[in-house]
């Protein structure tokens, strides 16, 4: 496993001309088609679907995406907070495009249908108005047992769609809020994932006896977990315990520092003092990750 620090400084100023709103809109709209990628090259090689998908607790609106033909290993992609969008739709239709069959659930089924923030980019994390939206969304997801029961449907949905290749491993990827519900998931229904993936995972490590990264033992898949530098620098034990655990699990686990901010995977992300989270290198450079442990793990 490695553990690696960078330092960037190569963040985008807003032009002076340029308002702030005017700059978030040409910033977000820049990402998101970076992001998309080879998954926006190969739009018509992928089937995009909106799916109900049945859980103890209700009925999960979702995205199902997958390439026109064939049998492919699952992937299961956990949201932010933000939820379902059309950021995390461009997410799926990617790593479809990829070669694999994936389900893109709205967390927060339990509470609304998808989208629930419209416009993420105008988001401002320190307003309480804003986060006073976001917190009963958060806790219908992150109520005790919630993401297990969620795993198992999601994983049994998966295995019914003649898309789904059955006798391969499944892979489940998740960003902020996503991160802990990977481990939940891998943790939940181990026998059919074989890969999860975190990246800026919010809340991985904690003094509470359920927290995830307590959970090690009950996994088998291969894991990755990408850390936002800020996320580093308020926990900087938080990867050293991570690591201890895997390792102790004897479960195969890479951890990596990244020189980027908390987000900065997602396209659609607010600005930060002025300043995009959204860093196309280091979006780059994760995703090259998350593609060689499907590839690895999932084969």
């Amino acid at each position: 496993m490695a553990d690696e620090t960078h330092t960037q400084d190569d963040r985008t100023a807003a032009p002076p001309e340029l308002s702030r709103r005017d700059f978030v809109a040409l910033s977000v709209a820049a990402g998101i088609a970076a992001a998309a990628g080879s998954g926006a090259q190969a739009a018509g090689e992928v089937v995009e679907t909106d799916v109900q998908v049945k859980t103890p607790d209700g009925v999960c609106d979702a995205a199902f995406i997958h390439p026109a033909s064939g049998a492919h290993p699952a992937v299961i992609i956990w949201p932010d907070a933000f939820g379902l969008r059309p950021s995390m739709r461009d997410i799926g239709k990617r790593i479809a495009a990829e070669g694999y069959s994936v389900l893109v659930p709205n967390p927060f089924y339990r509470v609304a249908k998808a989208p629930v923030i419209a416009d993420p980019s105008s988001f401002d994390f320190q307003n309480q108005a804003d986060m006073a939206k976001l917190r009963p969304l958060m806790g219908s997801i992150g109520a005790a047992g919630a993401a297990e029961k969620d795993a198992a449907a999601f994983v049994a949905y998966l295995d019914a769609q003649p898309q789904v290749a059955r006798q391969k491993k499944i892979g489940t990827q998740g960003y902020c809020m996503g991160g802990p519900l990977v481990v939940r998931s891998a943790a939940a229904v181990p026998d059919r994932i074989g890969a999860g993936a975190s990246f800026h995972g919010g809340g991985l490590v904690t003094n509470a006896p359920d927290s995830p990264h307590l959970l090690a033992p009950k996994i088998k898949a291969r894991m990755y977990f990408g850390v936002a530098s800020n996320d580093d620098e308020r926990q900087p034990d938080g990867k050293d315990k991570l690591r201890e655990a895997f390792a102790a699990a004897k479960v195969p686990a890479e951890i990596e520092v990244y020189p980027s901010l908390h987000g900065w995977c997602v396209p659609d992300m607010p600005m930060q003092n002025g300043k995009p989270i959204y860093n196309k290198p280091d979006a780059e450079k994760a995703w090259a990750k998350l593609v060689a442990l499907y590839k690895r793990a999932l084969a």
